[in-house]
């Protein structure tokens, strides 16, 4: 399992958009964890962020569960809290609250901001997986960036 915290991140939609079509290309299932206003703002990103490209996506409310035929076409959901999660294999949270069951996971992004209320927040949920015996890494918007544009990320 690997926990990973991507800090000091300016732009914290632009750079999931990133991430997400990185994952999409490599054929990867995600979730996007965070608070339904964030997730809306993202979800109208995804539409937009690139001219000549798209993303596939869904949205699951609260208390929604993802439908069937949805299921086999859609690599990428974005989960308001409280809705029922499809398997996946990388989390990207964007809310401030840590990943429930996190072992159920292959990989969690925490995506942390660069405004002082983000990194608090931030801290609160690495403490909180630490408390459950897992080890965090970090990776700041730098470094991460820098990876991304050589290709060297994973």
């Amino acid at each position: 399992m690997r926990l990973e915290f991507h800090t000091d991140i300016a732009d914290p939609l632009g750079y999931s958009c990133r991430l997400l079509r990185k994952a999409y290309r490599r054929a990867a299932k995600v979730v996007v964890c965070g608070e339904p206003d964030r997730l809306s703002r993202l979800d109208t990103l995804l539409w937009t962020f690139e001219q000549l490209e798209f993303v596939p996506h869904a949205r699951l409310r609260r208390a929604e569960r993802p439908d069937a035929a949805l299921l086999r076409h859609t690599p990428i959901w974005l989960a308001d809290p409280g809705a029922a999660w499809p398997q996946a294999d990388v989390v990207i949270n964007l809310g401030d609250q840590p990943v429930a069951e996190p072992l159920r996971f292959e990989r969690i992004i925490e995506i942390v901001g660069d405004a002082a209320a983000d990194r608090q927040a931030g801290r609160a949920r690495w403490r909180h997986y630490t408390t459950l015996g897992l080890t965090p890494a970090v990776a700041s918007a730098a470094a991460t960036t820098a990876a991304d544009e050589s290709g060297a990320s994973s």
